[in-house]
Order: C-alpha cells, then sequence, then structure tokens
C-alpha cells in the first residue's frame, strides 16, 4: 500500500537527489534535501485540503486531478513559476534567466542578488497574509491556545490581516530598506521597490483568495442545486440525471482544487528563495517535495486519517509565518538558509508530537470514562 501510493515520490527522489549531486555536489545534495523537507512541511495543509476535497470526488476526476494537476503543480508552479519570479525582477526573458542560471552562475547569481529586495517583499507579504488569516480565524481546535484565543477575538475586527500586513510592509521598506543605505548594507535604498513589490504580493493573495471564494460558492451551489433535484426526483418518481449534476460539481471541484493548490504553491516557491537563488536546485528540491504533497495527498484519501493529527495544520501555518518574517529580514541581512530550513521543520515536528500526546490524552480520558461505566452497571450484589 505506501510503496504504492509514494512509489513514484521514492522514484523522483531518487533521480532528483542524483542530480544534484552530478550538479552541486554535496553541497547541493544537501540543499535539495533541505528544500524538498521544506516543500513537503509548508504544504502538509495543502495536501490536507486537497484530501477533504478530493474524497467527495468520483474516480475519473480524481484521476484528472492526480495527473492533469500533477503538471500544473509541479512543472507549473514550483519549475516555471521561479523563472517568471527572477525574470519579472531582474527584468530580463524567461529564456534568457534559464541561459544565464545555467551558462552564467555569477551573472545570474548578481541579477538575483539585485532583485531579492523585491522578491523578499512580494514573497514576505503573500506568506504573512496566508500566516495572519490563519491565526486571527477562531478555531474550535486550537495549539497554542494562550496565544490563539486572544488572536482569534482580535480576528472579528474587519480586514485586521490586511492592515497589519501593511503596516509591517511599511516598516520593513523604511526601516531595512533606508537602514541599509545609511549603514552600507546588503542592498542599496530600496525603499520604492520593496513597497510595491510588498503591495502586489497582497493583491496577488487577495485575487487567488477571492477567486477560491468564489469557485467554493459555486461549488456549494451545485450541491445544494443537486440535493434539492434528488428531493424532487424522489417526490415525483422520476429518475434524477445525477451523472450530469456530478460532473457540474466535480468540475467546480476540480477548478477550486486547482485556485488552491497555485495558491500554497506559492509559499513553498518563494520560501525557497530564502535558501538559495541556484534555479535548478530549487527546480529539483521542489519538484520532489510537489511530488511528495501529492502522494500524501493520495494517502490520507484512501486511509482516511485527516483528523489524526490536529496540530498539524497549525504549525505549517506558523512555519509559514516564520518564513514570512524571515524574507522580509533578509531584504537587508543575510540569513543562513539551514536556520532557515530547520525552522520549518521544529516546528512540524513540535505539531506532530503534539498532536500525538492530544491523542494519547483522549484515549486515557475514554479509557477511564469506560471503566466508570463498567463499574455502574455491575449489580451491587456481585
Amino acid at each position: 500500500m505506501l510503496l504504492k501510493t509514494f512509489g513514484w515520490s521514492f522514484a523522483v527522489t531518487a533521480l532528483g537527489l542524483v542530480a544534484a549531486v552530478f550538479y552541486g555536489g554535496w553541497t547541493g545534495f544537501g540543499i535539495v534535501a533541505i528544500l524538498s523537507i521544506l516543500e513537503i512541511s509548508v504544504s502538509f495543509d495543502n495536501a490536507v485540503v486537497n484530501a477533504g476535497i478530493l474524497k467527495k470526488m468520483n474516480a475519473f476526476w480524481q484521476k484528472i486531478f492526480l495527473t492533469i494537476g500533477v503538471l500544473v503543480a509541479v512543472f507549473g508552479m514550483r519549475l516555471v513559476f521561479p523563472v517568471v519570479i527572477v525574470a519579472i525582477s531582474a527584468k530580463i526573458g524567461p529564456i534568457e534567466a534559464v541561459q544565464l542560471a545555467l551558462d552564467d552562475k555569477d551573472k545570474y547569481q548578481q541579477l538575483v542578488t539585485d532583485a531579492h529586495p523585491s522578491i523578499a517583499a512580494f514573497g514576505g507579504m503573500f506568506l504573512l497574509m496566508i500566516f495572519l488569516d490563519f491565526i486571527f480565524e477562531d478555531r474550535d481546535i486550537k495549539w497554542l491556545s494562550w496565544l490563539e484565543r486572544p488572536l482569534a477575538k482580535l480576528g472579528k475586527v474587519d480586514m485586521l490581516s490586511v492592515c497589519i500586513a501593511l503596516i509591517v510592509l511599511l516598516v520593513s521598506a523604511m526601516t531595512f530598506a533606508t537602514s541599509a543605505h545609511q549603514h552600507g548594507g546588503i542592498h542599496a535604498d530600496k525603499t520604492e521597490t520593496v513597497l510595491i513589490a510588498g503591495i502586489a504580493g497582497l493583491i496577488t493573495y487577495l485575487i487567488v483568495g477571492g477567486l477560491s471564494g468564489y469557485f467554493e460558492n459555486k461549488l456549494e451551489e451545485e450541491e445544494e442545486r443537486e440535493q434539492e433535484a434528488e428531493e424532487e426526483a424522489k417526490r415525483s418518481g422520476k429518475k434524477v440525471p445525477a451523472v450530469v449534476m456530478a460532473g457540474k460539481a466535480a468540475f467546480f471541484m476540480f477548478l477550486y482544487l486547482e485556485v488552491l493548490d497555485a495558491s500554497f504553491s506559492f509559499d513553498g516557491v518563494i520560501g525557497a528563495f530564502a535558501i538559495t537563488n541556484d534555479i535548478v536546485l530549487m527546480a529539483l528540491g521542489l519538484g520532489i517535495g510537489a511530488m511528495y504533497v501529492r502522494s500524501l495527498t493520495v494517502y490520507l484519501v484512501r486511509q482516511g486519517t485527516l483528523d489524526d493529527y490536529v496540530y498539524l495544520e497549525h504549525g505549517a501555518h506558523y512555519a509559514i509565518g516564520a518564513l514570512a518574517v524571515i524574507l522580509l529580514i533578509t531584504i537587508q541581512y543575510e540569513i543562513h538558509e539551514v536556520i532557515t530550513g530547520l525552522v520549518g521543520i521544529v516546528l512540524i515536528a513540535w505539531s506532530f508530537f503534539s498532536s500525538i500526546q492530544r491523542n494519547r490524552r483522549l484515549a486515557a480520558a475514554e479509557g477511564k470514562d469506560t471503566g466508570s461505566n463498567e463499574k455502574a452497571e455491575v449489580p451491587s450484589g456481585v
């Protein structure tokens, strides 16, 4: 079962790591391994969300999502998107960006370094919005309740996450960029660049979120219509054209999943720039991670264990928030890629073990309740 589900991921991992050694030696091997783990950790919530929707779809649409969807997610978002980011920020053509990455690494490195403030601002704002919208939402299950309870109350204020994100952007642009100009930091004064790129990241998040909400509403409308049609058919005794309606609902599910998948892909792609500027290593690491996310989605659907480790989603979003802060700091200061990668891994591992401890407490409590009930049912004369 495990080999059947993760077989392709294991194969891609082996090929990717071998290619990394040939391309960048053992340093390249380490970077690709970190990127793979990072992509899996920050995209775990993606797999959970995908699995929750995918299990409602029939076998045909599941196959479409796991084939065409893989092409979009792995080759589109993880391989093409980094090239587009570099091309836009460095103001060169995509083909030229790829050629420079392969043939003239020094010049490419310089272009990426010069473009880093805009990349960091764009990605930092996008990731920060994901994190803020998560922690300001009132959830039934809370991991760090001492922190999440008051934040959930604050989240009732409309547009609070957008306001905080814009304040953080202003502080980053004025403090980090101007300070770099005054004290000879990594970059010269990039206030305007940082502001424009950060606003672009915020707009991108709002557009993606709006599209996701649109498809989700469409999906709910289709499900309501299907239920009404089934009830009407039962009253009239007519047959329901279930295939057509299921097809419409599944089609909107597929579109919704693709938009969601694209939005979740941004964090891994943007976060990768905090670890390496080498586009080949980035493509290898993110490609491997994306394959595991797809395999994990299938595994969760088949095993039905989405609710077993309830804090993992929290850990993933805290990792996203940490990445956002790191990216904004790197507008001026260098942060080693090992530190960046380990932050996400530590948060995910912490949330995983917290979930295990929670499950043990619940099991112990259920055992005590069962024992008490059995004693209560025993007749007094026995």
